[in-house]
């Protein structure tokens, strides 16, 4: 049984190697890509943050879409005209905002805003829960009261509030993108004794 079960590791781990071998150009080209819209979002946040709630608009009307088909393909069970409703309300807020930039742009900075001060207060509760139980509870709080205090600043000047995500998205997308080319050059270069890994894998012991 314990051989059985280490032989499909082994398996499942030159599966996924050779997958990565096979893709490692998917990896750099997205990798590049996250890279160079990260930069350009620097350069001018402004268009950056038009794509990025074009794409925010796209995702609601998507997402309204798929939810009117599930409920017309439920129709026999109860409540299914809840998700009907959500699924139009979603599919037309979608399409006025595709159709109004300005829209989805403001809908997206309100919804971090959101977001921001929705985790603050978690944060500021977790650390209230924890604080007889853990040392320096006050991290806990400290994170809260700056995520809260973003996301008011955020509501309170959206345009101030507008360009730091967008800086924020920026820096998520370099270091992502940087790690994905660099695993793209390592999964590269693993290939080539793969069969060899998988052979000592399935016999350890020679």
């Amino acid at each position: 049984m314990a051989e059985e079960i280490r032989e499909n590791l082994a398996d499942m781990a030159v599966n996924a190697r050779g997958l990565c071998k096979r893709t490692w150009w998917v990896f750099l080209i997205g990798g590049i890509a996250s890279v160079i819209f990260g930069i350009l979002a620097f350069v001018n946040p402004a268009v950056a943050l038009l794509v990025l709630s074009v794409y925010f608009a796209a995702y609601v009307l998507v997402d309204g879409v798929v939810n009117i088909v599930g409920a017309i393909q439920n129709r026999e069970k109860d409540g299914w005209w809840m998700l009907l409703l959500i699924g139009v309300l979603g599919t037309v807020v979608g399409a006025y905002a595709l159709l109004n930039p300005p829209v989805s742009m403001a809908a997206l900075v309100y919804l971090v805003a959101f977001m921001a001060i929705l985790m603050g207060t978690l944060l500021f509760m977790l650390g209230r829960k924890v604080r007889e139980k853990i040392e320096r509870e006050w991290v806990l709080y400290l994170c809260g009261i700056l995520s809260i205090l973003w996301g008011v600043l955020i509501v309170v000047q959206p345009d101030s509030g507008a360009v730091s995500v967008v800086y924020m998205i920026a820096s998520w997308a370099i270091m992502i993108g940087v790690l994905r080319i660099v695993f793209a050059f390592k999964a590269k270069g693993l290939a080539e004794n793969v069969g060899e890994r998988v052979a000592a894998a399935r016999n350890p012991g020679e």
